[in-house]
C-alpha cells in the first residue's frame, strides 16, 4: 500500500512507498517539517503522547514523532517497526502519518491495522522488530488520540529514548533521507497473537459451562475478543463487539460498567469482563453485579500462583492508588505490597527492579511476566477466567473470600490548561486544602492528588475509614481545585 500525496488520504497499490513525494506534499499543505507549535511540558506522558486529535496531535506531529522516533530505533536495533491501531475515526490518519516518517527514516513498517495494544507489544518482542508504536488514547473519548512506542522487547520505550526523540522533535530540522523503508500491510499477525492467548490454556483447562459477558468498548478487541474465549469453550455474549470510531469507550467498556452488570443480570452469567479501547486493561463483574477491579485481580492471581510457587518472596506491585484493605489483606497472608506512582511503566520498572512476577493497577492494567510481555485486558481475563473455573466456586464466592475495601472516592477534575495542570503542586490553595485534610483524617485515611499523564484532568483520590469521611473531603478537595485550577 502506498499514501497519496494528499495528507490523510491513502490509495491502494503495490510497490515501494516514497517517501519523498509525501513530505513535499506536507510542505505545500501543511508546512509538517516547520517547527511545529509545542507545549513547554514534556509532550510524553506516563503512556505515551496524548490528546485531542487536531489540537495537540496532528498528522503533522505524528509524521514528525515517526521521523525522530526512526532515528532513535535504528540505532538500538534492526528489523521493522509493527504498528498497529484502535477504532478511533482519527487512528487511520495518523498511523499513516506514523508509517510516512517511521520509512522516511529508512525502517520498514509491518502495519497490523485493528488490533489490541498489547498485539503490536507481543508481535514486537517475537519478531526481531526494532520496535512497535501504538495508536490509541486507551480509554479517553473518541475525540483523543495517542502514540504508545514499545522496544525491541516489547516492553514500553524507556523515558530516557522517548526524550531523545523529543529532543528531536523540539529541533524543528529537516529531515535527512537516505533509502526508504518498505511498508507492507500485516493483518495477518493479529491471529498470531489471539492464538498465543489461547494455546496455553488449552492443556490446563477450558471454560466450558461458563457463561461469560464481554463489553469490547467499540475498540480495538471487537474483531477478536469473543473468539478468544469461545476456543476455550466458554459461552459468551458480547456487547459493543463492532469498530466504531464514533462510539469507542462512549459509556461503555472498563471506565463505564453499567451495562455489563445489567447484561450479566439479565443473561444470567457467571460473570463479565470489560475493556478499554485498546484493550490493555480489563474489569470484571461477578453474578451478583459487584466490581471486580484489579486490586482483586492482583490478589486472587497472586493467590493462585503463590500456591504453585510461582510468586517470588510473595510480591505484588502495585500503585499508590491500590486500596488499603488489598494491602493489609495481601500482608495477613504473609505477602508484601510494593506501591509505586500511577502508570504500568512505573509498575513494570519496578517489577523488574525486584524480580517480581505479578503487579498492577487498580483500573485493571495487570502484568504477568510469566504469560505476557505487557499489560493485557484479554490475557488477564482469560486467566482469572480459568482461575474461577479451577477453583470450582463462583467469582462472586473468591470476591468474598478475599477482602473488603475501604471506601475509597476517584473524582476527576477538567483542566484544560497544559502547563497550570502539570503544575498543580505551585498552587498554595490546594497544597493548603490538603495538609488540611490529612491533618484531620490523622491515620484514619489517606489522600491522593495527581494530573494524570493520560487526560487533561487532576484525579483527586480520598480513602477513608468510613464512607462519609471519604465524601466530606473528597468534595472539599474537588471544589478547592475546580476554583483554583479548573
Amino acid at each position: 500500500m502506498a499514501f497519496s500525496s494528499v495528507p490523510g488520504k491513502r490509495s491502494i497499490s503495490t510497490g515501494i512507498y516514497h517517501p519523498r513525494e509525501r513530505i513535499q506534499a506536507l510542505r505545500e499543505n501543511t508546512g509538517a517539517w516547520g517547527l511545529l507549535p509545542l507545549p513547554s511540558t514534556p509532550l510524553f506522558g506516563t503512556d505515551g503522547i496524548r490528546g485531542r486529535f487536531g489540537d495537540l496531535l496532528t498528522p503533522a506531529l505524528a509524521q514528525q514523532v515517526g521521523y525522530w522516533a526512526g532515528q532513535v530505533l535504528r540505532n538500538t536495533a534492526t528489523g521493522p517497526v509493527i504498528v498497529g491501531q484502535d477504532s478511533r475515526n482519527s487512528s487511520d490518519e495518523l498511523a499513516a502519518a506514523i508509517a510516512c516518517g517511521l520509512t522516511t527514516a529508512g525502517l520498514d513498517v509491518w502495519n497490523l491495522g485493528l488490533c489490541p495494544t498489547p498485539a503490536v507489544a507481543y508481535l514486537t518482542s517475537i519478531s526481531g522488530a526494532a520496535g512497535g508504536v501504538m495508536i490509541s488514547a486507551s480509554h479517553n473519548p473518541p475525540e483523543d488520540n495517542g502514540i504508545k512506542f514499545f522496544g525491541s522487547n516489547g516492553a514500553k520505550l524507556a523515558s530516557t529514548l522517548q526524550a531523545e526523540i523529543e529532543l528531536g522533535l523540539r529541533s524543528g530540522a529537516e529531515p535527512a533521507i537516505t533509502a526508504a523503508g518498505i511498508y507492507y500491510q500485516r493483518p495477518e499477525l493479529v491471529d498470531t497473537y489471539a492464538a498465543a492467548l489461547y494455546q496455553p490454556l488449552l492443556t490446563q483447562t477450558n471454560l466450558k459451562g461458563l457463561r461469560i459477558v464481554l463489553d469490547l468498548a467499540w475498540g480495538a478487541a471487537a474483531q477478536i475478543g469473543a473468539e478468544v474465549f469461545r476456543q476455550l469453550g466458554a459461552d459468551v455474549i458480547a456487547l459493543h463487539d463492532t469498530p466504531d470510531g464514533d462510539r469507542i469507550n462512549v459509556n461503555c467498556g472498563s471506565t463505564h460498567l453499567g451495562l455489563l452488570k445489567t447484561a450479566v443480570e439479565e443473561y444470567q452469567a457467571d460473570l463479565g469482563f470489560a475493556f478499554d479501547g485498546d484493550a490493555d486493561r480489563a474489569m470484571a463483574v461477578d453474578a451478583r453485579g459487584r466490581v471486580v477491579d484489579g486490586d482483586y485481580i492482583l490478589f486472587l492471581w497472586g493467590k493462585a500462583l503463590r500456591e504453585r510457587g510461582l510468586l517470588p518472596e510473595n510480591m505484588l506491585v502495585s500503585t499508590v492508588m491500590a486500596n488499603l484493605g488489598f494491602e493489609r489483606a495481601w500482608q495477613q497472608q504473609g505477602g508484601t505490597l510494593i506501591r509505586t506512582a500511577v502508570g504500568d511503566q512505573y509498575v513494570q520498572a519496578e517489577m523488574q527492579k525486584r524480580g517480581a512476577m505479578l503487579g498492577g493497577e487498580q483500573s485493571g492494567h495487570i502484568l504477568s511476566p510469566h504469560y505476557g510481555v505487557s499489560g493485557d485486558g484479554l490475557l488477564t481475563a482469560l486467566h482469572l477466567a480459568t482461575l474461577v473455573q479451577q477453583s470450582g466456586v463462583s467469582l462472586a464466592e473468591l470476591r468474598d473470600q478475599s477482602f473488603q475495601t475501604y471506601p475509597q472516592l476517584l473524582q476527576n477534575v477538567r483542566v484544560e490548561d497544559r502547563d497550570r495542570r502539570l503544575n498543580w503542586q505551585e498552587c498554595e490553595a490546594v497544597q493548603n486544602a490538603i495538609a488540611q485534610a490529612e491533618a484531620e483524617m490523622g491515620d484514619q485515611g489517606r489522600i491522593l492528588v495527581r494530573a494524570s499523564g493520560t487526560e487533561p484532568v487532576i484525579r483527586v483520590m480520598v480513602e477513608a475509614a468510613s464512607a462519609d469521611l471519604a465524601q466530606t473531603w473528597t468534595k472539599y478537595l474537588v471544589e478547592t481545585v475546580e476554583r483554583h485550577l479548573a
